[in-house]
C-alpha cells in the first residue's frame, strides 16, 4: 500500500508548535482530470482548491493534489493509495470507498460545495424534464463515466449512455444525434452552452437535482487519525462559511447560488 500520510505524526505537537510541527503531514488528494468551473481547473485553480489550500494552512497539513480519471481516483481511494478524494457526492455504495464527514449519513454542513445537474437538449428537441419526470424522451441521456447522476436518471426510467469521460464529448454526441439529451453539472453546462453553441443547444429550465459534494478521506486515514480527519472536515466548514470565501464564491460561481436548505430527495442520489 502506498504511504500517503507521514507516520508518527502527533496532532497535539503540531497544535502546540512542538518538534512534530516541523514535519508537516502530507496527504495525497485526488480529483478528476477535468475542468469543472468554478470548482476546479486543470492548472490548479478553482474554488475547491482555494478552499482546501486554506484548510491546509489552518490545520498545518500539506495536501498533495493528483488529477486523474474519476473512476481511477475512486479506485485509489478505496485501495488507500490516496488519503482523500474530492469532490464526491453521496451514494450509499460509496461508503465502501472511503469516509464521508458525518459517516453513513454525511453532514451537509461539512460539504465543499453544492452544485446542480441540468438537462441539455438540442434546439428544437421536444425532450423535457418537469422537475419530476421526463417527457418525450425517445433515446438515451448521456452522462460522464462514473458520475452518480446516472443512477438518478435510471431511477426516473431513462436509458443512460456512460461512454464519455468529458463533458465536451457529451455535447458532441448530442449534436450528432447519438444521444437525445445530456446531463451536465451546472457549471459545465453554463460554460459549454455559449456563443455559437447557444444556437444549437439549450438547458432545460428545471434542474435535474441539486447535491452537496464532499471531501472524502480514505478509511485508513480516518481510522488511524480520527482526530485529524475530524479537524480537516470541521475546518472545511469553517473556511466555506468565512466571509472571505463567501465573497470569492459569489464572484466566481457560474451556477446559481446554492439554497440554504437541501432537499432530502436530492441527498439520496
Amino acid at each position: 500500500m502506498q504511504r500517503f500520510f507521514t507516520i508518527g505524526f502527533l496532532l497535539s505537537s503540531l497544535v502546540a508548535g512542538g518538534p512534530a510541527a516541523a514535519a508537516r503531514p502530507a496527504i495525497a488528494l485526488c480529483f478528476e482530470r477535468q475542468e469543472v468551473l468554478p470548482w476546479r481547473t486543470l492548472d490548479g485553480g478553482g474554488l475547491n482548491l482555494e478552499l482546501l489550500n486554506e484548510v491546509a494552512r489552518r490545520t498545518g497539513v500539506v495536501f498533495e493534489y493528483q488529477s486523474m480519471p474519476w473512476k481511477r481516483c475512486l479506485a485509489q481511494l478505496k485501495a488507500n493509495q490516496v488519503g482523500g478524494a474530492f469532490a464526491v457526492s453521496y451514494l450509499p455504495e460509496r461508503q465502501a470507498l472511503g469516509a464521508y464527514p458525518g459517516g453513513s449519513a454525511p453532514d451537509p454542513a461539512r460539504r465543499l460545495h453544492v452544485d446542480r445537474y441540468v438537462l441539455v437538449r438540442r434546439k428544437g428537441s421536444r425532450v423535457d424534464w418537469d422537475g419530476k419526470s421526463f417527457r418525450m424522451l425517445d433515446g438515451r441521456v448521456g452522462v460522464q463515466l462514473g458520475y452518480s447522476v446516472g443512477d438518478f436518471l435510471r431511477s426516473r426510467g431513462a436509458l443512460v449512455d456512460e461512454g464519455s469521460q468529458r463533458s465536451d464529448e457529451l455535447l458532441q454526441k448530442l449534436l450528432s444525434g447519438r444521444i437525445e439529451a445530456a446531463a451536465l453539472g451546472g457549471g459545465d453546462a453554463g460554460r459549454l452552452v455559449r456563443g455559437a453553441m447557444a444556437q444549437k443547444v439549450e438547458i432545460v429550465p428545471a434542474p435535474l437535482l441539486e447535491k452537496p459534494y464532499y471531501l472524502m478521506l480514505s478509511h485508513d486515514l480516518a481510522t488511524r487519525e480520527p482526530v485529524l480527519a475530524d479537524r480537516i472536515w470541521k475546518t472545511v466548514a469553517e473556511v466555506r462559511n468565512s466571509p472571505a470565501y463567501q465573497k470569492r464564491e459569489r464572484a466566481l460561481s457560474l451556477a446559481p447560488p446554492a439554497a440554504n436548505g437541501i432537499a432530502h430527495a436530492a441527498l439520496q442520489h
